[in-house]
């Protein structure tokens, strides 16, 4: 009997073709299905009081990689998690579990999990009107970072230092109805350092910044090996078992006073400047992973 594997994502993104590029080099009549969320559905027979509850079409699939996890409206993202989680009741593997995937899309329970978890992080606030976010700004020392709530790679991050400017910003956030997530600016040495776990395993690289303060690559940064010290292993092992996500990223932070900071953890995470920088194919050892026999 032939494997099945299912990727979720952007069928022609560049994740999901090296994803399948390595299944098929790995099992060459392995069966790959690449599914979009706007393709998912679920359905029900009979009532769970009855005992016959079930799935009218089981998914097929051994295992499912989840490679994006788009914008939508409120009810599509609930549908789309409450599909993972029926698939995933339904005895399907899913890398990253549902959960793990919530926690990670939201940035501030992203935090709160590493803070509990008695990890380092930086000083942030979140609220909802721009009058509250103004005493952050102020309490967190005038020059802060405003980041959406949900997103990555950089994008739609301002660093504000004028309080003017952050008066503007934070109206304009406020009157689209985002959530004002305000983190204080934390000085550093133009690098941060990238540490991806696939299961037990971990690959770790350094992202310079080149000419600003961001350390994204998608936003120029250039990717190096990074030997981590067992500081930086400990905290990012320790914030990947916060989240619960079995293939992540987990960012750590170097300061200027010799700290480390968690900063975040991405549990759709991107590896291509960790590949090349390291000479690991990184998608054979996820797919690897997906497929591995027993839990």
């Amino acid at each position: 009997m032939h494997r099945r594997l299912a990727i979720l994502g952007v069928p022609e993104g560049p994740y999901v073709r090296d994803l399948q590029r390595a299944a098929l080099e790995l099992q060459p009549d392995i069966q790959i299905d690449l599914l979009r969320y706007v393709d998912l559905q679920l359905g029900l027979s009979g009532s769970i009081e009855s005992g016959v509850g079930v799935f009218v079409e089981p998914p097929p699939y051994e295992a499912v990689i989840v490679r994006s996890m788009p914008l939508g409206t409120l009810e599509q993202v609930i549908f789309r998690m409450d599909c993972l989680q029926g698939w995933e009741a339904a005895g399907v593997r899913l890398v990253n579990s549902p959960r793990s995937l919530e926690v990670a899309i939201d940035k501030w329970l992203t935090l709160q999990r590493l803070a509990v978890a008695g990890l380092p992080i930086p000083a942030t606030i979140a609220c909802q009107t721009r009058e509250s976010a103004m005493l952050a700004y102020e309490k967190l020392g005038g020059d802060v970072l405003i980041k959406p709530l949900f997103g990555g790679e950089g994008r739609g991050i301002v660093r504000v230092q004028c309080k003017d400017m952050a008066w503007r910003v934070l109206g304009s956030l406020q009157q689209i109805g985002q959530v004002l997530y305000v983190q204080q600016f934390v000085e550093h040495s133009g690098y941060d350092i990238r540490v991806l776990f696939v299961g037990e395993q971990h690959y770790s690289i350094r992202r310079r910044a080149q000419g600003t303060w961001l350390t994204n690559l998608s936003q120029g940064s250039v990717a190096e090996s990074h030997a981590l010290s067992e500081l930086e292993l400990d905290l990012a092992w320790r914030a990947a078992r916060a989240i619960g996500g079995a293939v992540v990223g987990v960012d750590l932070l170097p300061t200027l006073d010799g700290r480390r900071l968690v900063l975040e953890v991405n549990a759709v995470p991107g590896w291509r400047g960790t590949g090349a920088a390291l000479g690991v194919d990184i998608a054979r050892q996820v797919v690897q992973y997906a497929l591995r026999d027993g839990d």
